[in-house]
Order: C-alpha cells, then sequence, then structure tokens
C-alpha cells in the first residue's frame, strides 16, 4: 500500500510518502507565496525519489494550517490528531506531546489507546514558536545555527521579562549595552521560550514519557532548557520536523482500511 501525509505549514511544506508502513521518500521545501504550487512541486518531487507514479498511490491525506488547499488529498487532518498518531508510530510509550513548529507551539496529551485525551495550543504569540528564535538571533547578530550551541556556554541564568517578541527583541538589545554575555543571553531566550511551553502543557497535564516534535527539536539549545523545566528527559524522533506528515500517512492507511470495510470517513476532520 501506498499513503501519502502531506504536512502544509506556516514556513515549510513537509510530505511523506510511505510503503506499507515504511517510509520511502521525505520532501520538505519553503511554503512560498503560493503554498498550493509548493505542495503540489513537493508532492511531485516525493513521488519522483521514490520513483512511484500518482495514480499508485492509494490515499492521501493532509495536515497543517494549508489543510484546505492541498492538492489530491482525499483526507484532512487537524494538526494535534496527526502529530499525536505520528508520534505515537514513534514512542508507543509517549503521553504528552509537544509540537514546536514555526509559528505556533502544541501541547497534546495521550491516553492508553494512543487517542487525544486533551491539547493546548499556544498560537497568539510567537514567543513560544520558532519565529522568537530566529528574532533573537538577529538581535544577537549570530545565525540561528549558532544560537543553540551559543546557549550551551552560558555561565549563569539571566531572566527575560517580556512576554512578547517585539519587547523580548528590544531587552536582548538592552542586555547587550549592559555588556550581558552573549551565550547568557542565548540561554535566556530558550529559558523563556522552555517556561511558556511548559506553562501550556501544564495547563493540561504533563505525564511521561514526553516527546518533543517539531523543528525547535533540533535546537540544543531549547532542549537543555526544556530537560530543565520539565525536571525529566524526553524522546526525539530522528525526523522531528516530519512527524505529522508521517502521522498523516498513518491515517491515510487506517482510512484506506476503513474504505475497504466500508466505514469511510469523507474529508475526515478529528481532534
Amino acid at each position: 500500500m501506498l499513503t501519502v501525509g502531506m504536512d502544509l505549514g506556516a514556513k515549510h511544506i513537509k510530505v511523506v510518502l510511505m510503503q506499507d508502513g515504511f517510509v520511502i521518500a521525505r520532501v520538505k521545501r519553503l511554503s512560498g507565496f503560493e503554498q498550493e504550487i509548493s505542495a503540489s512541486e513537493a508532492f511531485q518531487e516525493a513521488i519522483s525519489a521514490a520513483g512511484v507514479k500518482h495514480n499508485e498511490i492509494d490515499r492521501i491525506c493532509a495536515t497543517g494550517v494549508g489543510r484546505k488547499i492541498a492538492p489530491f488529498a482525499s483526507d484532512r487532518v487537524t494538526e494535534v490528531w496527526a502529530a499525536a498518531r505520528g508520534a505515537i508510530a514513534h514512542f508507543p510509550s509517549a503521553r504528552t506531546v509537544i509540537d514546536i513548529g514555526a509559528e505556533e507551539g502544541r501541547a497534546i496529551l495521550i491516553n492508553e489507546e494512543g487517542r487525544v485525551k486533551d491539547f493546548a495550543v499556544n498560537e497568539k504569540c510567537a514567543a513560544g514558536a520558532g519565529t522568537f528564535t530566529e528574532a533573537m538571533a538577529r538581535a544577537l547578530e549570530v545565525s540561528l545555527p549558532e544560537l543553540g550551541p551559543l546557549s550551551l556556554k552560558s555561565g549563569r541564568a539571566v531572566p527575560m521579562n517580556a512576554q512578547c517578541a517585539v519587547f523580548a527583541e528590544s531587552e536582548v538589545v538592552s542586555l547587550l549595552h549592559a555588556r550581558t554575555p552573549k551565550a547568557d543571553i542565548a540561554r535566556a531566550v530558550h529559558d523563556a521560550i522552555a517556561s511558556r511551553i511548559v506553562s501550556m502543557a501544564r495547563r493540561i497535564s504533563i505525564t511521561p514519557d514526553v516527546a518533543l516534535i517539531g523543528g525547535m527539536a533540533f535546537n540544543v539549545g531549547f532542549l537543555s532548557s526544556l530537560k530543565q523545566t520539565l525536571e525529566m528527559d524526553v524522546l526525539i524522533p530522528e525526523f522531528a520536523d516530519f512527524v505529522p506528515a508521517e502521522g498523516a500517512a498513518w491515517i491515510a492507511i487506517e482510512q484506506f482500511e476503513r474504505a475497504k470495510a466500508g466505514k469511510y470517513e469523507n474529508e475526515v476532520v478529528r481532534v
């Protein structure tokens, strides 16, 4: 069986092609201004990389903020459901999933059956998402890949009081003028994000094991701050940013099987 999961995020589009439950192609590209075109191109790139044709695909499921305009998709599901399904496929023991992308972060509580029990979303402020680190890296005049490792060189914790990305950037500039080491400021940035994300997660209860997915999982500075704030370790899959797309591909398999059994759910959208 060949299925495709498409995650149309605010910044990136991820496409996963799965054959009988095994990923055979992954493609990631910027969403751009014409997200539907970018998604079509990413889809074509994925099937070309796998050496298959469009008419050989059994089912396509889309998720993400752009799921409604996803080309070719027969099913569309929420980011929460896709993220949870993908995380459980990697870590069956996971009960809390923290998913942080470019524009928002979310925490998902999963029950013993692997179903979503509750969730919380930080969607009103960039201070709990990946774009916050991009803004802070610019303020510190370092590249984004440098920001995480830089924070690990910090010798002390520096509080960051601003709760808004705009004000936080001004606070970073003030700290620089006060000759605060850049490493300490970088740590303060990651501590602030971790604090916001953990506070959000505690609203739904944090139950081990905790899995971290999304682009921020690759940021070693944030990972360190998150572990310290949680006071526990976290599970991270190898392709953490592709997990929702993988979850959508798994859901496509399940939808295909339901259709064969005469239980098809058209355009299913579920938490």
